[in-house]
C-alpha cells in the first residue's frame, strides 16, 4: 500500500506538531500524528456553511465570519450560497495552513481564497469575535473537533458560556452562529440556550450518505431564552 507522504509541518502556539500529508491526490492534516481533517470527508463542513448562510442568501450585502480555514470546504460552500455583495472574513490562526491552501502545488482552496468577497486573516477567531459587536449575519465555527474534544489549547474559550455570549453579541439581529462538532455534545445545546440562543441541531454525514455522523449546532440570536430543538437526522 502506498504510504502517506509528509509535505510540510508547523507547530501550534501551544507546541503541538501540525503536519500536512498527501496520498493518491487526497490531503490530510494531523495533530501530533492524530488525524484532524482530510479532503476525503467534507460533506458536513459544507452543510455547516449552507445552513448558517441560508437565511441571508438573498440579502444585498451580508457579512459572514468563518473560524478555521481547514481545506476551504466551509468557505467554498459559503461562497456558493452567498450573493455577489457578500463579505466573508476567514480567521485562521496558523500561517502554515493559509500558505498550504494558497500553494499552487496543492489543489486546495487557492481559488476560493482569491474570490473578491473573501478576506483571510491570520488571527485567532476568538479575538475577532471579541472585538465585534453586531457585525455579522452569520458566524461559522469549524474549529478543532468542536465542543466535544479539542486538540489545541485555548479553543475551549469558543465553546464555554462566556465565549457563546461573545459570539451572540457579535451577530446582527436575527443572525446565526453555527458550530461543527465531531460528536453529539448534547450539553452544548443547553449551554447555547443559556447564552441566549434559540438552538437547532442537525446531523450530517462526513461523506454524503456515508461516513461518521457529525453534529451541527445552529444558534439564532434571540431576546429570550429557548431550549434546544432537535431536527431530523440527515443521511
Amino acid at each position: 500500500m502506498k504510504p502517506w507522504t509528509l509535505l510540510d509541518h508547523t507547530v501550534t502556539p501551544d507546541g503541538k506538531n501540525i503536519t500536512l500529508h498527501e496520498h493518491d491526490g487526497a490531503y490530510a492534516i494531523r495533530v501530533d500524528g492524530s488525524p484532524l481533517m482530510t479532503t476525503r470527508q467534507h460533506a458536513s463542513e459544507e452543510r455547516l456553511a449552507e445552513l448558517a448562510c441560508a437565511h441571508v442568501r438573498s440579502a444585498a450585502s451580508p457579512r459572514v465570519l468563518i473560524g478555521g480555514l481547514g481545506f476551504g470546504f466551509t468557505l467554498r460552500a459559503a461562497l456558493g450560497v452567498l450573493p455577489a455583495g457578500a463579505g466573508i472574513v476567514v480567521a485562521e490562526i496558523l500561517a502554515a495552513v493559509i500558505a498550504w491552501n494558497r500553494n499552487p502545488a496543492f489543489p486546495l482552496a487557492a481559488d476560493a481564497m482569491a474570490d473578491r468577497r473573501v478576506t483571510v486573516l491570520e488571527r485567532d477567531v476568538g479575538e475577532v469575535i471579541r472585538e465585534s459587536r453586531g457585525e455579522f449575519d452569520a458566524i461559522v465555527l469549524d474549529v478543532d473537533n468542536g465542543p466535544a474534544a479539542m486538540s489545541t489549547a485555548g479553543n475551549e474559550r469558543l465553546y464555554d458560556f462566556a465565549g457563546l455570549e461573545r459570539t451572540r453579541r457579535a451577530l446582527r439581529p436575527a443572525g446565526c452562529a453555527a458550530f461543527w462538532s465531531a460528536a453529539p455534545a448534547a450539553d452544548f445545546a443547553k449551554l447555547m440556550a443559556r447564552a441566549g440562543f434559540r438552538v437547532e441541531i442537525q446531523r450530517s454525514r462526513a461523506r454524503g450518505n456515508a461516513g461518521a455522523r457529525h453534529t451541527i449546532f445552529l444558534g439564532w440570536a434571540a431576546e429570550k431564552q429557548y431550549g434546544p430543538r432537535m431536527n431530523a437526522e440527515r443521511g
